[in-house]
């Protein structure tokens, strides 16, 4: 699965209007307020329709197909079913059917699906956010777990693989790191060395079930809504095959080089050994899953460079990586 050229303004105004003319399909209203949220890898907005409040998700083109969402809302599904992990529920259309496809100017069919409003805002530095990823750290682990079970038995979900190759390697789904926004040689030529390490280290590591297996992918401060002092994940988007550690690397996304992060990895891993102890090996992985996902938000913001996001952090992010990528060398990467 190749990655295509970033989101545009011109994306925006085809998909705001084909949401209006098909709000139809879950028996909303012509009436409804419609607001966008956000515009990036894919496009939500925020539905009122009197009293009720929906989350409308547009699928961008060519990224998911219809069997690779349905696997998603399965485990969506399921995660709320079986624990008390709050996540939002996909609603079905009034043809019963959780995945509805919509024409637009464009050409190819948009998949989009309902969720349910949950309130509550993104974790922020005026949080306490040490609280906050004790108690995704336990969350994480019950999805984990959760995880392993729900595949055992069943026939595999069709979700994405997150792994050397498809992240940092030969044919990456968010495109090739080199081509990252202020990515020069001299640049390249040192990331390169954090990349080797990395690679090292995750064939030393294995793939073993007991460490690989699927998982959320992307459990990011935007992907979370604290809520009178609880924690909610939404958006399973990315969730795909990957090392169960890679859960800790997505959610310091971003603010990987922030002093404060050796405090949230402590917290994080107190949560989670509540759930599931963690072992030495997995303990001592920690940094390689950091960095790992870090660079991969190197190609990420080059990818998606017309996204307010990559305008705003992208050129310090690559130096920002780079400092990174020496403390990981020399190993005191969070030390």
């Amino acid at each position: 699965m190749g990655y295509e050229a970033t989101v545009s303004d011109a994306d925006l105004a085809v998909i705001d209007a084909a949401v209006a003319h098909n709000l139809w399909r879950w028996g909303i209203s012509d009436t409804a307020r419609v607001k966008l949220l956000n515009h990036s890898e894919n496009t939500t907005y925020k539905i009122e329709d009197g009293d009720q409040c929906y989350v409308l998700r547009v699928h961008r083109l060519g990224y998911h197909t219809p069997e690779t969402i349905a696997s998603e809302l399965d485990w969506v599904c399921d995660i709320g079913r079986d624990t008390p992990i709050r996540t939002a529920a996909p609603i079905t259309g009034c043809d019963a059917e959780l995945i509805q496809p919509f024409p637009t100017a464009q050409q190819g069919e948009r998949y989009s699906v309902l969720f349910e409003f949950l309130d509550g805002e993104e974790p922020s530095e005026e949080h306490d956010l040490p609280a906050s990823f004790e108690q995704l750290g336990g969350i994480t682990a019950v999805l984990h777990e959760h995880s392993r079970q729900w595949i055992t038995g069943r026939r595999r979900p069709q979700r994405p693989v997150w792994d050397f190759e498809r992240t940092l390697g030969g044919t990456p789904i968010w495109g090739e790191w080199r081509q990252g926004i202020g990515v020069t040689p001299e640049v390249i030529a040192h990331i390169n060395q954090g990349v080797a390490k990395i690679r090292s280290r995750l064939e030393a590591y294995g793939s073993g079930p007991d460490r690989f297996g699927l998982v959320h992918a992307d459990l990011r401060l935007a992907n979370l809504l604290i809520h009178q002092g609880n924690v909610s994940v939404i958006d399973f988007d990315d969730c795909g095959y990957s090392w169960f550690m890679y859960d800790l690397g997505s959610a310091l996304s971003f603010i990987e080089h922030k002093d404060y992060v050796p405090e949230l990895i402590e917290s994080w891993v107190k949560g989670y050994n509540a759930v599931r102890p963690l072992t030495e090996e997995e303990l001592e992985m920690i940094p390689t899953f950091i960095m790992l996902r870090r660079i991969l938000l190197v190609a990420w913001l080059g990818s998606h460079s017309e996204t307010e996001l990559a305008k705003e952090i992208g050129e310090e992010f690559t130096p920002q990586t780079c400092e990174l990528v020496t403390r990981y060398l020399d190993g005191t990467l969070f030390a």
